[in-house]
């Protein structure tokens, strides 16, 4: 298992990381969660100037091992979340290499994340796997996650899961 102690980085992407991230969309792993591949890419790509969509490479000692988004569904058009209370941030996560998976590192770097995402302000963080992606949801249920509703969308079938920072505050005073 990973380390509790395991620190990761996180920095936007750049033109230069597509061909990793390209690399990763086509592991089997990641592709059974994912559209086209070359969809994907050019909507990543996108998201690099995006005011609405941050795109972000997680760093473990320097390496690159997954891709992070964090996305605010009050600034898009119609999004299917914008139900949720005003402030609130989306999260989506893809580990790259397929030996890091199911040691920890999923539900560590949720975490990590969220806890800087709810030092900045957010009151409310969701992410939403697809139903049978067993492996996700126990990652984001470690990392404080709840389900709090099943969707289907132009996203597909979901789970919608939600962390709110008064419930992280609860914990961590307990």
């Amino acid at each position: 298992m990973v380390k509790q102690d395991h620190s990761y980085d996180f920095r936007p992407v750049t033109e230069k990381d597509l061909p990793t991230i390209a690399g990763w969309l086509a592991e089997p792993h990641v592709a059974e969660w994912w559209d086209d591949p070359q969809k994907e890419l050019a909507e990543i790509r996108a998201h690099i100037s995006s005011v609405s969509v941050e795109p972000l490479i997680v760093e473990l000692d320097g390496r690159p091992i997954a891709y992070l988004q964090s996305y605010d569904p009050h600034l898009e058009d119609d999004h299917p979340y914008a139900d949720q209370p005003f402030g609130t941030l989306g999260i989506d996560l893809s580990i790259g290499p397929a030996e890091l998976l199911g040691i920890g590192h999923g539900s560590a770097i949720v975490r990590q994340f969220v806890e800087e995402l709810f030092e900045e302000g957010a009151p409310r963080v969701i992410i939403d796997p697809h139903p049978d992606n067993g492996r996700a949801i126990r990652a984001y249920e470690k990392a404080g996650f709840r389900p709090i509703g099943r969707r289907h969308s132009e996203y597909g079938d979901i789970v919608l899961m939600a962390v709110d920072a008064a419930e992280a505050d609860t914990e961590e005073g307990d």
